[in-house]
């Protein structure tokens, strides 16, 4: 091994592979640089927390606005759901590529492992992420890599080929195994943490890409609540729960208006909108808000937020079940 060939940037998930390929390759000498890449439809806190949880170093990057660009027409399609992950993969790829020079590393790794998803990781999935890529040669699958093509790393002898792994399949028992010979101390239960691949968090996406309004502005709270399309431009959020009223408050832009009831606890209505929010879409969000708040009384919503006020004068009745029907999203 070159001593100048030996750093790598690794795309880090926070699941099992891609902490067992940073561990397995720091063993073997390499200088493994870990990169997690934020978007709204990653779980960010299980990453951080993984990473943290095994004394791994991430480096944590932002890849939002390309992420929804592709999103809106993948090359290759989606998958069952919303989850275009050749070209998820290949983005993730071609941007970790821009971040050689700025690391001074020489190649880049993950962990994937050959036909554990076998629509997007049998050869055929893998190779087209690497055309997707644009920089394929330089991509090098340590835990599968004796059963791939070899890649410019490996050609090179920057990666001795005869270091590597041949794991194949779905099982996850040789890398358990290693976990434990590597002292990973804690990694998640296996599963897709992409919300792209959610039924009904789907349905919301779906909806903004009929609308024309999927951008990060519309996606950040797709995750929480009742969804519901009040017209070509509005959407109206419903919490479901407390935790995620105290998760969105936060996030809360001007732009948005929020309801509430004054006097009785219950959830918060969010009203996001491209164009301005009139009495009417206040009073029929008001009233779809009073469906999912038993304890209020037909007088009791206020406006939070700088964008209007909504006073008691105003009469606001309980939509009905049918009515209901009209604008709901899921």
């Amino acid at each position: 091994m070159s001593k100048d060939k030996n750093r790598a940037l690794s795309l880090f998930s926070g699941g099992l592979d891609s902490i067992i390929v940073v561990k397995f390759m720091e063993k073997l000498g390499y200088e493994i640089i870990p990169i997690y890449f934020s978007t709204p439809f990653f779980q960010d806190d299980k990453a951080i927390k993984m990473a943290e949880a095994n004394n791994i170093k991430i480096e944590i990057i932002d890849i939002t606005e390309e992420h929804l660009e592709m999103l809106k027409n993948p090359h290759y399609g989606y998958g069952k759901h919303l989850n275009p992950c050749i070209d998820c993969h290949g983005l993730m790829f071609k941007i970790l590529h821009r971040y050689l020079e700025k690391y001074d590393a020489d190649f880049l790794i993950s962990g994937e492992v050959l036909q554990q998803r076998p629509m997007s990781q049998n050869k055929n999935a893998l190779s087209a992420v690497r055309k997707a890529s644009t920089v394929g040669d330089l991509i090098v699958r340590p835990l599968s890599q004796k059963l791939l093509v070899d890649t410019l790393p490996i050609r090179e002898g920057w990666v001795k080929k005869e270091d590597m792994l041949s794991i194949n399949g779905r099982t996850r028992t040789i890398q358990i195994q290693m976990a434990e010979e590597l002292g990973v101390k804690e990694y998640p239960n296996a599963g897709g943490g992409c919300l792209l691949t959610d039924n009904g968090y789907t349905k919301r996406l779906k909806d903004l890409l009929k609308y024309e309004m999927m951008n990060s502005f519309f996606v950040k709270f797709l995750a929480f609540g009742r969804h519901f399309r009040i017209d070509q431009d509005t959407k109206l959020i419903i919490t479901r729960i407390k935790s995620e009223s105290d998760i969105i408050t936060p996030k809360l832009e001007d732009k948005e208006l929020v309801l509430k009831c004054k006097s009785v606890p219950g959830p918060l209505g969010i009203i996001q909108s491209r164009k301005e929010i009139t009495l009417d879409t206040i009073q029929l969000s008001a009233s779809i808000l009073l469906k999912y708040n038993s304890k209020a009384n037909e007088q009791d919503i206020v406006s939070w937020g700088k964008a209007f006020e909504l006073h008691n004068d105003v009469e606001i009745s309980r939509i009905s079940d049918e009515e209901l029907e009209k604008y709901r999203i899921n």
